[in-house]
């Protein structure tokens, strides 16, 4: 690849690690943080955790895990464009879920209302503020010290949102930390913003496809929405007899090169008005990876088409009631029966964080598994195996 630009991050300069370490003779930092992701249980877990669709409707349907690569890949074939640095991109697009709770966004929500019910001074359910706690505290990996021990810039990167409330907490505990740029409003690391936008490009185009895979969007629906239409009209211009999945296919390429080419653009523009001429610099600007304006508005009439089509269809809703119900009645449970936690968790306190911490690190069917030992085999777990 062609010479990193002076506003990129550099892993010689990183803010380093709260736990130190000696250099490794063969890696720079960030490419052992994306190792140490990788080799992670947490990782491992997002196999069997839901995107969209439960693991067990379907073998081709998208989980954590898959998806985490397909933004790993965008994240630095556009990073490569920017001349950004791609393994630090990697680092943060594979670890950004870590903290997800099982049964995708419906688990969360559950897990978010419970914790808050119980703990309404603990400030909620967050997974990106879950995945921090993963990499700095739940991983038990290293004799020295619980967690990843990962870098400043990864970890700022994988804090990808954060409420007031949970900012604070971090930084009593870390003062100047990772925490702090939510009470400054200063932007993170170039890196972490593209990471975060891979995350929006990724999940947008591949829940269509899986949205028609499973049979809940129809091709002609994607239609109405216009971008679709003129990427739909340039395939079939291209390719006059292509129809089926490699119809689709070719609509979800053009959909993810044209969003990639204009975040480039837009993006190399913004660096050019704004000059940065070191990574410090990007902090204190305004965001500068993004769409063009154009481009966002159709971006979120495509997400509107999910929301309304996809992820508010009946059998989706069903499942998600059902999900969310799973969770509630665990959380409910442990609270009551602290004993049915495993030691290690018992020893957490508070116990309400305990819970949590033991909940959101369940996969989907390990979930069920424990719904059914702790409060029997019923209906509820029934229509979701």
């Amino acid at each position: 690849m062609s010479e990193r630009a002076p506003y990129a991050s550099d892993p010689m300069r990183s803010r380093g690690r709260r736990h130190p370490l000696l250099p490794d003779a063969h890696r720079c930092e960030f490419q052992r943080d994306r190792d140490r992701i990788v080799h992670s249980t947490a990782f491992r877990r997002l196999v069997y955790k839901t995107q969209v669709f439960l693991n067990h409707e379907g073998d081709l349907f998208r989980t954590r895990m898959t998806h985490s690569l397909e933004v790993a890949q965008l994240a630095r074939s556009i990073a490569r464009r920017l001349r950004l640095h791609e393994d630090l991109c990697e680092a943060i697009a594979l670890a950004h879920d870590l903290g997800h709770t099982p049964f995708g966004h419906a688990g969360q929500e559950a897990l978010d209302a419970a914790y808050r019910a119980a703990a309404p001074d603990a400030g909620g359910f967050e997974h990106n503020y879950q995945s921090l706690r993963v990499v700095d505290v739940l991983e038990e990996r290293y004799p020295e010290h619980d967690g990843l021990n990962l870098c400043f810039e990864t970890r700022e990167g994988i804090l990808k949102h954060c409420s007031r409330r949970h900012a604070e907490a971090i930084e009593r505990e870390e003062p100047g930390g990772v925490g702090r740029r939510f009470l400054d409003r200063t932007q993170p690391s170039l890196e972490a913003q593209l990471a975060n936008l891979a995350d929006a490009i990724a999940y947008n185009a591949h829940d269509i496809d899986d949205g028609v895979r499973a049979g809940l969007l129809d091709y002609e629906q994607l239609l109405e929405v216009p971008l679709l239409d003129q990427l739909h009209r340039d395939a079939v211009a291209s390719f006059p007899t292509l129809t089926g999945r490699r119809l689709l296919y070719a609509l979800m390429r053009g959909l993810i090169a044209y969003l990639v080419d204009d975040t480039v653009d837009t993006t190399e523009a913004a660096i050019r008005r704004y000059a940065p001429a070191h990574p410090q610099d990007v902090r204190r600007l305004p965001p500068m990876v993004g769409m063009g304006s154009e481009t966002e508005t159709s971006f979120i009439v495509v997400q509107q088409l999910l929301r309304e089509r996809l992820y508010r269809h009946p059998r989706v809703w069903e499942t998600t009631r059902a999900a969310q119900c799973v969770v509630s009645e665990l959380f409910a449970a442990y609270l009551d029966s602290p004993q049915g936690l495993p030691a290690a968790h018992r020893e957490r306190m508070p116990l309400e964080t305990a819970v949590v911490d033991y909940i959101a690190g369940m996969t989907d069917r390990f979930a069920l598994r424990e719904h059914a030992r702790v409060l029997g085999p019923g209906p509820l777990t029934a229509r979701l195996s």
